[in-house]
């Protein structure tokens, strides 16, 4: 794992931290442990995880900045792409926030075994926008969640402060969603800042992340409850 981790952290220009390395053996080794009683992924492997999830979350660093900024990873599930910035960029001030409370054990768990500072947070992303706390408090956002385009910009630009990016992590054929999200994301106070196809190092596997600039304050009224997300997405 160390081996897979430092080389494809070198192809992406990437210096990591000193014992950082390990420290993804040691994600890897939990993962597996508690994924015999916990739905977390369904990629296994020493190769796969690294490069699938590890290398593919630490791809975000080679496009936008992360060095001292505030984070929130809207359904992190097992702490993608998450805990992975977290590690390669230890100033980031992060927060792990998903909807079901067995995997924000997970994600405590691991952050309490790494040495990892985050918040780990048990509450719906369309409950949590609504709270001072977390309303337009973070610089950046990020999810690889599954949702659509346009339902996920819903979901996770209320978090992000005016001037601040929102990184949806997305398959290369996400165009048609892209267009169809148009409306979402100027009504949400943003706009389209670029779309950067990737290669994971040592792989034929190209995804894609696609970067929201936060213009202005997005409406009280929004996120909704996901159930009028869903039925009459923006």
């Amino acid at each position: 794992m160390s081996d897979i981790i430092a080389h494809g952290a070198s192809k992406f220009n990437i210096l990591l931290p000193p014992e950082t390395e390990a420290a993804f053996g040691v994600y890897y080794s939990l993962l597996n442990e508690f994924g015999e009683n916990i739905n977390l992924t369904s990629i296994s492997g020493v190769e796969n995880v690294a490069a699938l999830h590890f290398l593919d979350s630490l791809a975000l660093l080679t496009v936008v900045p992360f060095e001292n900024l505030k984070v929130i990873d809207i359904g992190s599930g097992a702490g993608f792409p998450g805990l992975p910035l977290k590690l390669a960029e230890p100033s980031i001030a992060l927060t792990l926030l998903d909807a079901t409370k067995k995997r924000v054990n997970f994600l405590q768990t691991i952050s309490n075994k790494l040495g990892i500072k985050a918040e780990c947070m048990h509450i719906r992303a369309e409950d949590a926008a609504h709270l001072d706390k977390m309303r337009e408090q973070f610089d950046i956002c990020v999810s690889r969640a599954v949702a659509k385009l346009n339902i996920l910009c819903e979901l996770c630009l209320p978090f992000v402060k005016p001037g601040g990016l929102f990184l949806a992590m997305k398959s290369v054929n996400s165009d048609d969603e892209l267009e169809l999200a148009k409306n979402a994301v100027s009504t949400l106070g943003a706009r389209l800042q670029e779309s950067v196809d990737y290669q994971i190092p040592d792989t034929d596997v190209v995804h894609r992340v696609i970067v929201f600039q936060k213009l202005l304050k997005t409406p009280d009224c929004y996120p909704r409850k996901f159930a009028k997300i869903r039925k009459s997405p923006l």
